[in-house]
């Protein structure tokens, strides 16, 4: 058995899932809750980028699972031997990925797809000296004249990528018109659901794009069986691997980060917004000095200072993985901590006007104290500001990692991120030829898990903003459209008896 490895990143990530799980069940047992996630499953947009972040979630996940591989027994060992584990850490995903292409680094760059390396070497053929291109040590090696056999291999493999990708789809599609038939008790109110979009949850663009993922995936699963599909960097490795490697990163950076975040900015802005007076004022002054201060400056100051300790301190960590583990989690503090104003400001603007109410002010006649008041009145009622926040400052520090590791201030250089890709590839970009491969991959995935951040935040923003909710097209032509809404809103004719609203009325 190897020896599962707990890094601070890990369990983190992990106990967000287990929090977010808890979430889910106390979603299911507030109706508030309900119907206003409802809206956000109502929003096409947010649930295609919803299974792209399941998708860039499994992933992550799959790499957040380290382990030791136990090493055979040396020769002439004790039968009674203690067990001897590798001193390279691994993940679930280098488990999956073992044995493949991606796994097999080579001398230094190669093109897409390639046979040969992308610069020249000189060999020795029939005892003489020749420049010309060396043939990869990793990828393309069951060729015998790749000058002939590449385009058809290569064809051949994308199709049975493709072939199993739309396997995959098929498949999930199969399982959701089960799951639709048994809940609808139908399986015609499924197929409409399915094949003609009939249906409050877009099912039909979920599956569209569940299918161009599937396929996206199975060409390059095709492709990487044989080749490097995105080609390799200078130094060998995959840049396909470094790619997924890399979405483990982006996501700690993004979530482990807004974690940090929450507490001073909660505990802070409620209580200025509470308190006022002189509470108010030096909360005040706190986010305003942290503010006034260049935030690439303020995170440089904190990330060196952390790593002269870990330098300092080398003994505490048995391995590398450990070690660039260690910083990550420390620079997802740094972030945090040094991030909390923008929501501190928000959540004490919210809490100076939630104070006056009714209900609040009846809480302090009875003598009910400032931390159940804080707790049980206020924290609730400014809890959609704190999610909206969430949600949107997810996609900006991924972009953000990007920029402090172009500056060096980020992650280790040993571990894998779209900033130290980008970073690696900004000479190469003036190289003659142009190697532009690893920096388009960084880019492309970078867009993708952006891109649905993004969309899924703007979904959530207008189901827990009333003030930003907006009317779409289909839900207008389930209404009846503009007419039947306004006849809706219309008021009752004198002397007419008011009509009392149902549910389906509400905007």
């Amino acid at each position: 058995m190897p020896k599962i490895v707990f890094l601070w990143t890990d369990v983190a990530l992990w106990l967000m899932v287990l929090s977010a799980l808890a979430y889910l069940w106390h979603v299911r047992r507030s109706p508030n809750l309900r119907a206003t996630w409802a809206r956000v499953a109502r929003d096409t947009p947010a649930m295609c980028s919803a299974v792209i972040l399941v998708a860039f979630s499994v992933v992550g996940l799959l790499d957040s699972v380290h382990y030791r591989p136990l090493l055979p027994p040396a020769p002439g060992a004790a039968a009674d031997a203690p067990p001897v584990y590798a001193p390279a850490v691994k993940s679930a995903l280098d488990g999956l990925l073992t044995g493949t292409v991606l796994t097999q680094p080579e001398k230094n760059y190669s093109q897409p797809l390639a046979a040969y390396l992308f610069l020249k070497e000189t060999m020795l053929v029939n005892d003489q000296p020749v420049r010309d291109f060396p043939r990869l040590r990793g990828a393309a090696t069951h060729l015998t004249d790749p000058k002939q056999e590449r385009t058809s291999d290569v064809l051949t493999r994308l199709g049975f990528g493709l072939a199993g990708g739309l396997a995959v789809a098929v498949a999930g599609a199969a399982i959701l018109f089960a799951g639709l038939a048994r809940r609808e008790k139908s399986a015609a109110a499924a197929a409409d659901a399915l094949l003609l979009g009939q249906s409050d949850i877009p099912w039909r663009a979920m599956v569209i794009t569940f299918t161009g993922l599937c396929l996206f995936a199975g060409a390059l699963a095709g492709l990487s069986s044989g080749y490097h599909a995105l080609g390799t960097d200078r130094i060998g490795n995959d840049v396909l691997w470094q790619a997924l490697k890399s979405i483990r990163t982006a996501l700690v950076i993004g979530s482990l980060t807004t974690i940090a975040m929450l507490p001073p900015a909660i505990i802070f802005g409620i209580a200025a917004g509470y308190f006022k007076g002189k509470v108010d004022d030096a909360i005040q002054y706190l986010y305003t000095t942290i503010t006034s201060i260049p935030g690439v400056l303020l995170v440089a100051a904190c990330a060196l200072m952390m790593q002269v300790y870990i330098d300092n301190h080398a003994d505490l960590f048995d391995t590398s993985v450990a070690r660039a583990d260690l910083r990550l989690f420390l620079l997802c503090m740094i972030l945090g901590f040094t991030g909390w104003a923008g929501l501190c400001r928000l959540l004490r603007a919210e809490t100076l006007k939630l104070r006056e109410l009714e209900y609040v002010q009846a809480a302090r006649a009875f003598g009910v104290s400032h931390w159940r008041i804080m707790t049980r009145h206020l924290l609730p009622n400014v809890a959609h500001l704190v999610l909206i926040t969430v949600v949107l400052e997810f996609s900006g520090l991924v972009l953000y990692e990007a920029v402090l590791s172009y500056l060096g201030i980020g992650v280790d250089p040993s571990m894998n991120s779209f900033g130290s890709m980008i970073n690696g590839a900004r000479l190469e970009m003036s190289r003659d030829p142009m190697i532009w491969w690893s920096l388009m991959t960084a880019f492309i995935f970078m867009l993708a898990l952006v891109l649905a951040a993004n969309l899924f935040a703007d979904a959530v923003r207008d189901a827990f903003d009333p003030r930003t909710r907006r009317y779409k097209p289909s839900r207008m032509a389930r209404l009846g459209g503009w007419g039947g809404l306004i006849g809706r809103r219309s008021a009752p004719a004198l002397g007419a008896e008011p009509r009392a609203s149902k549910s389906g009325d509400a905007p």
